[in-house]
């Protein structure tokens, strides 16, 4: 028999390292407080409602998942003795902790006499899959891009059947948040489970899909698939989401919603390199991937951090990006950049600041994917933006929310008011911003000199410019 260690593959089927070999195969959760340590409400209750669903699908096949508490090296093994089980199998890590975590338990296993089995399941081509011709990790999205695309990509595959689901005998609870050590959620957490994210996918290509080449920057607009939640936890799997993309270009109305399709499946690709990165250099969540001759010269200023936190900036395309964030657990990609980009290169605090940020309030937080954003909004990453271009965040609220519509939802103290004097707000006087909006606040910082000091800080850090 074989121990199957879900983890980020909530799912039962598209599910690789569940169904390899024929061996019987009983399905255990674990809470480790290791882990635990560097969740946040809303994963937590996400992956609560995931595991939920996932044990009804076992149950009504006559199994279920086994659930426990404590150090995934003690209680793997432990449960490998109590169940006579020869082998225990999980999907590959891919952050440095994920992986020593792993070794752990490979080595407590192998010191019981018992065998594991690891599978690369969350992504289409695995690191170290796709190089540069010198056999190198691409550190240019481009050229990994080309390769990426070309290549040949796995089907998904079915469920087990239920013959090979074992019964462990006894029903464990799935512990509350209290029992975890957190607080609610603040925000409204988006409904979890395998169900959820196959009738998302679905839903998404049918239709959406066909204008993400035009509308997905448009955060007022229900143009992107939100399965990112889905694709962090694992209630879909990946070959699933790029079988289902294949089908929607193969059935695409005209050339334009095929090359929408196609703009999509880069986003695809861009979520598998970044999970490259941070394979071979898993540092990369706490250090910066590019290096400067100097170092960058962050402020610390908490007035200006907290403001940024609350929503409460003065920029409206940033403060209803910040404040969706907390209503939801969740941000619109563009806004992401936006809010990223303003902490960076307006209020110039440290990159590490937000991504501690989005790290506990995002229900779709992976080290993977977010620090490649954070650190390419900050000019220290891969394809980086470079220092000199720096977002202006009235003029990306004009383009991407010219109606204002998003701003309103999210920005009360801004509904009613006129979509031109909240573009403009950065401009408009003390009196005229009272007379218009009187609880809203007015801009912390002034972009334009903001600008300057960014300029000069990374000319600093390159050796190029010295005061």
């Amino acid at each position: 028999m074989r121990l199957h260690w879900h983890r980020t593959d909530l799912r039962p089927s598209d599910n690789l390292a569940l169904v390899t070999g024929d061996d019987p195969i009983l399905p255990v959760y674990v809470f480790d407080p290791r882990v635990l340590t560097h969740a946040a409400p809303p994963r937590v209750a996400f992956v609560r409602e995931s595991l939920a669903t996932l044990r009804e699908w076992y149950r009504a096949r006559e199994s279920d998942l086994l659930i426990v508490r404590g150090e995934a090296p003690a209680e793997l093994p432990r449960l490998a003795d109590e169940y006579d089980a020869g082998t225990v199998s999980w999907a590959q890590a891919y952050s440095g902790l994920g992986r020593r975590r792993d070794d752990r338990v490979a080595d407590r296993l192998a010191a019981d006499g018992v065998d594991h089995r690891i599978v690369d399941d969350h992504l289409l081509h695995e690191p170290g899959s796709i190089t540069t011709n010198d056999g190198d990790p691409y550190a240019v999205y481009s050229y990994f891009w080309k390769k990426w695309r070309d290549r040949e990509k796995a089907s998904s595959v079915a469920a087990p059947g239920a013959d090979r689901l074992v019964d462990p005998g006894v029903e464990t609870p799935i512990p509350t948040l209290d029992d975890l050590g957190f607080d609610d959620p603040e925000a409204t957490i988006p409904p979890g489970g395998y169900e959820t994210a196959r009738h998302r996918l679905n839903e998404f290509c049918s239709g959406p899909i066909y204008d993400y080449g035009s509308a997905r920057d448009r955060p007022a607009a229900d143009a992107t698939s939100r399965l990112s939640a889905h694709l962090t936890h694992g209630t879909v799997g990946v070959r699933t989401v790029h079988d289902r993309v294949v089908r929607a270009r193969e059935e695409a109305p005209d050339e334009d919603a095929r090359e929408a399709v196609e703009t999509f499946r880069g986003e695809l690709a861009w979520r598998e390199f970044y999970h490259h990165v941070l394979y071979f250099d898993p540092q990369v969540v706490t250090e910066n991937y590019r290096d400067y001759e100097n170092d960058i010269e962050w402020r610390t200023d908490p007035a200006e951090l907290r403001a940024w936190k609350d929503g409460e900036t003065g920029y409206p395309i940033v403060d209803a990006g910040m404040r969706q964030l907390r209503e939801e657990a969740y941000m619109h990609n563009r806004v992401r950049m936006i809010v990223a980009s303003f902490l960076t290169k307006d209020l110039l605090i440290d990159w590490r600041e937000g991504y501690d940020w989005f790290r506990r309030k995002l229900v779709d937080h992976n080290p993977a994917n977010d620090n490649g954003g954070w650190q390419w909004a900050a000019s220290t990453g891969t394809d980086a933006q470079p220092y000199f271009r720096i977002f202006n965040p009235m003029t990306q609220g004009e383009r991407h929310d010219p109606d204002a519509e998003y701003i309103r939802k999210y920005v009360p103290e801004l509904r009613g008011v006129d979509p031109d004097l909240i573009h403009d707000w950065h401009e408009l006087s003390p009196t005229q911003r009272r007379r218009t909006a009187p609880e809203y606040p007015a801009p912390v910082v002034d972009h334009s000199e903001r600008r300057e000091r960014a300029l000069a800080m990374f000319e600093r850090a390159r050796g190029e410019h010295e005061d």
